[in-house]
């Protein structure tokens, strides 16, 4: 059996939007040079800067 790498040696990533660090995940093993985004969250966030001041006004 192969032996599991440790959470220390996958690779990261910091999230344009929360500029938070995030791992590699087994679900990303394919597309992980196209990941940008730690999260749901953040991809939806990526452009709504603007929105936040209209919220604002409500």
């Amino acid at each position: 059996m192969a032996r599991q790498r440790s959470k220390s040696d996958l690779p990261t990533k910091v999230c344009p939007v929360c500029g938070l660090p995030f791992t590699w995940r087994k679900k990303w093993a394919d597309c992980w040079d196209e990941v940008k985004y730690c999260s749901e969250r953040c991809r939806r966030r990526k452009n709504s800067d603007h929105s936040k001041d209209n919220t604002e006004d409500r």
